[in-house]
Parts: C-alpha cells; sequence; structure tokens
C-alpha cells in the first residue's frame, strides 16, 4: 500500500496546517529583490490558482528584469534536463505570482487584466510585462506534485504588457472559434505542432472551447495530457501490433523508468516504487499501480496525474512508430529525487527512457529479468502488483492447452 504522504504529495490530506515535507524546502532559491512594481518578459507563463473555486486566483508569472532573450527557459521543462534539482529550483523561485480575483465564467466576458493575460497566455516567445502590486510581494516557495516550483506572489492593482505577443496562426484560429469544442481545438492545435505546455495554457486562461472557462492550472496540466492521450490512443488502437518485443530504460532527475513494449492489443500499465528517502516517501518502499486495456481507463487514475504524464510520451512513441502494442511501465523514484519538481518531471522522464535504444528480447521474461537489473526493489514486491503481466502470463497457459 502507498504511504499517504505519496498519495497526498503536499494537498493536505493529513489535516495538518502545513505540509511538513514541502516545509523542509521553504529555504531553497534565491530571490531578487523585490518591489510593488516590477517590470520582466514572461516566459509566457500564467498561473491559476484552485483554492476558493470558481472564484480563483490567476495572472501571469515573472522574472524581474529578465529581458525576452533569457526568460524562456524559466518555463521550459524540456530544456531543463541538463540542469540539477537545485538549479531549476533556483530559476523558479525568480517567478513572481501575479495574482488576481477572478470568477471562473469570466473568461468569456473578461476585463480588462484578464484580457491582457489571455493575450499574454497566446504568446509562443516572452512578453515584456509591467505589474504593479498592492504592497511588496510576499516571498516565498511553492512546491506540491504537480506544479512547478514557485516564488513569491503579490496581489495585483494595474498589468501592463508592454509587446505585442507572437501568436501562431494555428492558436489565433482555435481561440476565435467559439463554437468547437475545447477537445476538438486541442486536436487541431497538437497536430499543428502546438506544444503541451501552450495548450495547457490556452485551457488553463479560459481559451479553449464552446462554454469558456478559467480552470486551475494544476487540473489543466492533467487535463491536456490526458485528452491528448485518448486522442492518440484513438488511433494507436487500429494499427498492428508491435512485432517485437521491446525494453528501454532511461530517466531523468531521479526519477527512472523502465519500459517494456510487447506484442498484444493497445494496453498500458504503469507501476510506481517510491524507494524510501525519495521526496514524498516517509518510511517503507511504497508501491502502486494502475491500468488500462484496450477499452480505455475508466475513471481518474490512483497514481494522479503522473499516469498521464508517463502515459503521453509513451503513446507519442508508439505513434511515430505506426504501431499498437502493451506496454508495462516501471517508474521507480530514487532519493536523488530529494525536491517535488512537478508533473512534468515524469513526462520528460519518460520521454528520455523511449528516446533511448531499445533492448530486443526472445520473451517477455527475459525482458522482465533484464529489466530487474536496473531497479532497485526487488520484483517479488512489485511483479505482484501488475495486472498486465498477469494477464499476460494467463493467456500464455491457456495457449498451452489449446
Amino acid at each position: 500500500m502507498p504511504s499517504l504522504c505519496v498519495s497526498c504529495k503536499g494537498k493536505g490530506l493529513c489535516g495538518r496546517p502545513a505540509c511538513p515535507i514541502l516545509e523542509r524546502f521553504k529555504s531553497l532559491g534565491t530571490t531578487a529583490k523585490l518591489s510593488d512594481n516590477i517590470f520582466g518578459a514572461s516566459p509566457p507563463s500564467v498561473f491559476v490558482g484552485r483554492y476558493g473555486y470558481p472564484q480563483v486566483s490567476a495572472g501571469p508569472l515573472i522574472p524581474p528584469e529578465v529581458t525576452a532573450s533569457d526568460a524562456a527557459v524559466y518555463d521550459s521543462p524540456g530544456s531543463w534536463n541538463n540542469l540539477g534539482i537545485r538549479d531549476i529550483v533556483g530559476l523558479r523561485s525568480s517567478l513572481v505570482r501575479s495574482n488576481m480575483k477572478f470568477n471562473v465564467k469570466d473568461a468569456s466576458n473578461p476585463d480588462t487584466m484578464l484580457h491582457k493575460t489571455q493575450e499574454l497566455a497566446l504568446s509562443e516567445k516572452p512578453v515584456d510585462t509591467e505589474v504593479w502590486f498592492s504592497k511588496v510581494p510576499r516571498v516565498g516557495l511553492r512546491f506540491d506534485g504537480v506544479l512547478s516550483p514557485m516564488g513569491p506572489a503579490g496581489e495585483v492593482t494595474k498589468l501592463d504588457i508592454a509587446q505585442n505577443p507572437v501568436v501562431p496562426r494555428q492558436v489565433d484560429k482555435a481561440v476565435s472559434d467559439t463554437d468547437a469544442r475545447a477537445v476538438d481545438e486541442i486536436e487541431e492545435l497538437y497536430n499543428a505542432d502546438i506544444t503541451v505546455d501552450h495548450i495547457n495554457r490556452l485551457l488553463s486562461i479560459g481559451l479553449l472551447g464552446k462554454q469558456r472557462k478559467i480552470v486551475p492550472t494544476r487540473w489543466s496540466i492533467t487535463a491536456t495530457d490526458d485528452m491528448v492521450g485518448k486522442m492518440l490512443i484513438d488511433e494507436i488502437r487500429y494499427f498492428p501490433e508491435v512485432n517485437d518485443i521491446l525494453l528501454y530504460s532511461g530517466g531523468l532527475h531521479g526519477n527512472h523508468f523502465e519500459i517494456l513494449v510487447f506484442p498484444g492489443a493497445f494496453a498500458y500499465e504503469l507501476i510506481e516504487i517510491w524507494m524510501p528517502k525519495a521526496v514524498w516517501s516517509t518510511g517503507a518502499t511504497s508501491v502502486e499501480s494502475d491500468w488500462e486495456d484496450y477499452g480505455g481507463k475508466k475513471g481518474y487514475s490512483n497514481l494522479g496525474g503522473g499516469y498521464y504524464a508517463a502515459r503521453l510520451p509513451v503513446l507519442e512513441h508508439l505513434h511515430r512508430m505506426r504501431r499498437s502494442a502493451n506496454v508495462f511501465a516501471i517508474r521507480e523514484i530514487t532519493p536523488d529525487y530529494w525536491a517535488p519538481l512537478g508533473v512534468w518531471v515524469v513526462r520528460e522522464a519518460a520521454r528520455e527512457a523511449v528516446s533511448s535504444v531499445p533492448v530486443r528480447f526472445d520473451s517477455v521474461n527475459d525482458a522482465l529479468n533484464d529489466m530487474s537489473l536496473r531497479i532497485n526493489t526487488v520484483s517479488e514486491v512489485w511483479r505482484p502488483k501488475s495486472k498486465l503481466l498477469d494477464k499476460k502470463m494467463n493467456q500464455k497457459r491457456l495457449m498451452d492447452f489449446l
């Protein structure tokens, strides 16, 4: 069974006023000297909180005095692979959250400040932005299991965008279409090579769909991963099956993946192993799993957003191969993952794995034995958790009698 902390990841399920794990990280990061007036280039990035829903806080994230040529890296997970965890926290701690209060339904009829925030979210490149706060932003670091770390926050009295956003034609077209469903617009944007991060930003600030609403960022991240994933699955189901048994290995920032791809109608399973002394672990090794077969995922995953984040690179890889397959994935979280960076690290770690050169095997058992050599937790702990492997072995035993 997973520990409460592994399941909670800072959401407050224990009932404490502050998460004792997150409290450890408040001293990390550095913050530039702040005032009640900040100018800098937003990466571009916006954040929408969930507390008080349907009344929410939203606004741009801005690194003070950072120019457009340097700003993109502050909200670009794909460029952080060669950085250390402390370096990433340092970058993110410099981002100041601009908080303005809105009702989620305000997206369809925005006031001036929400409209400017939406304009910024359209851009694919950093946007020079100036913000005036009611008082100097409160210094602090924010962590949790889904969101990237963020720095100080303050209530906004005035917001200006100092340059025109650079808006891709496909984004402008999607946002202008108020008769299309959000899921259809997301499919069109993804097929037009608009990044998942950009799509998430548009969804979060209420720029997609018929009935437009602001969506808390932590929800929109998982919703985007899930919707794009389902779109890919709808095509993958009808591709021919892979012919080989392939094993991919790799990871990032203490998140190690072993991804086994073998012949069969589409199915996907993820096992998460939290080792002692990894960021959310409080004692013994915690192991949990979730899966879906050809019929698709029913309900929300018990693994949270990490399930959908890890699934997306795998689906993209199968889609590029034009093949369907059974996919058995293990994510082992080691003590090297010592501070929470957000669910993006799961997506990028899985992407690193499927980008590796696969090893071919003659049997699934041979592949599992090889996989076990790189998993710190013995197979007797995680293998019984797998429904996909159990189904595969049962099919094999049934074939012996035919």
